[in-house]
């Protein structure tokens, strides 16, 4: 089950919230994993997930997505027989930034960011050019030609 919490005053990725359901259930699907799975996706501002990166990853910058597994931490969390995967934390602003410089649309940029730490949360890393080229082939997979 996917928990989406907007930090943010802004409204406009209300509309998204279904593509988000939508290509959960996609990754899970092109991953051949069943769906007993619970995360939570928290939209933030710039500030936000600067301090979250400098307090947990010791990064004093902004960055654009960030994923924190529960699964990474031995024993996963469960609730009913569900598997609590953890929090993807997703900055507002880089979402529209990187848009406009990749040349593609604030959906698709904002699914991208889901679904890469969607799979960070799935254990999927791009910490050397092999784990990289998986993880970058799935995400290509999961998202196909979205606008």
């Amino acid at each position: 089950m996917l928990n989406i919490v907007n930090k943010t005053d802004y409204k406009d990725f209300t509309d998204y919230y279904p593509l988000l359901d939508e290509y959960y259930h996609r990754t899970l699907e092109v991953l051949e994993l069943n769906d007993d799975y619970d995360l939570s996706v928290i939209i933030c501002g710039p500030i936000t997930i600067r301090r979250i990166n400098r307090e947990y990853r010791h990064i004093d910058r902004v960055t654009d997505v960030i994923s924190f597994a529960l699964l990474d931490e031995g024993d996963p969390w469960s609730f009913d027989e569900r598997v609590e995967l953890g929090d993807i934390f997703i900055n507002r602003k880089r979402v529209f930034e990187q848009a406009e410089e990749y040349g593609h649309s604030v959906k698709r940029e904002f699914v991208f960011l889901f679904v890469h730490g969607l799979l960070h949360l799935l254990g999927y890393d791009h910490v050397n050019e092999e784990d990289e080229k998986r993880m970058f082939a799935l995400q290509k997979k999961i998202i196909g030609d979205l606008k």
